[in-house]
């Protein structure tokens, strides 16, 4: 059963300032739950979940915490989505291993404003096994709730940092820097290269211009109907199949 103090603090953390303070985030739903509960670097602080999920999953739970049990209309004064699912699980943020310059490819994303597609990007960057996203300070929080929904678990796989990004490339001068751009070059050819950054811009303005004189190539997907843009997180994904480890 839930107790005041639980409600408003698991309210609280749809807040980033109260994420940051603890360290911690929300995932909701029996998947990415699932899956963050086989990730061996993610903390389980708190689980909260009705009877039926818990039985279903009580060897897993076995020997970590004790999870609350709760009733379906319980659940709904904690979850943030429309339609709740079974378990709501606070977590610790998860660390990731130190790594200077990852093999394979290092996405870079500048100011994406929507939750949803951020989600989808590290989704999306996951099933092409890119290891890390760096994001601009200005992008969307990794840990709002509707970007974890949206990672569907990819969050315990992909490494996403804040960071200036210009400061970043300068940092990394063995690199080299892509940007995608409607008026780049058609990318025809898939590419081959050992070490990559791919830098994808704002869902309508797209790069900063400070930050595409840094990419040595500007490239685009060919188009081939009338449409004006494609999504961002379909963009990246139709080039990040593009490109191969050499």
């Amino acid at each position: 059963m839930l107790v005041k103090s639980q409600v408003k603090y698991i309210q609280s953390l749809g807040h980033k300032k109260f994420r940051d303070a603890d360290g911690v985030f929300v995932a909701e739903g029996s998947k990415i739950v699932l899956e963050l509960l086989q990730a061996g670097h993610i903390e389980l602080i708190q689980l909260y979940a009705v009877k039926e999920w818990l039985l279903k999953n009580k060897i897993l739970l076995a020997g970590r915490i004790d999870p609350v049990e709760i009733e379906s209309q319980e659940l709904e004064r904690i979850s943030f989505l429309t339609t709740p699912n079974q378990v709501v699980a606070i977590f610790r943020k998860p660390v990731f291993p130190a790594e200077e310059e990852p093999e394979g490819i290092t996405l870079l994303l500048d100011n994406i404003q929507d939750p949803g597609n951020l989600g989808t990007l590290v989704r999306t960057a996951d099933w092409f096994d890119v290891r890390r996203i760096v994001c601009s300070p200005d992008t969307a929080n990794l840990f709002n709730p509707k970007v974890v929904q949206s990672t569907m678990g990819s969050i315990a796989r992909v490494e996403v940092l804040y960071d200036d990004l210009k400061e970043y490339i300068v940092a990394h001068p063995g690199t080299p820097c892509y940007a995608a751009e409607l008026d780049g070059e058609d990318l025809e050819q898939t590419l081959h290269i050992p070490r990559i950054m791919l830098l994808i811009g704002n869902e309508s303005r797209g790069i900063y211009q400070d930050l595409s004189a840094l990419a040595i190539r500007r490239i685009r997907i060919p188009r081939r109907g009338s449409a004006e843009s494609l999504n961002v997180a379909v963009a990246a994904g139709i080039i990040l199949f593009m490109i191969r480890k050499a």
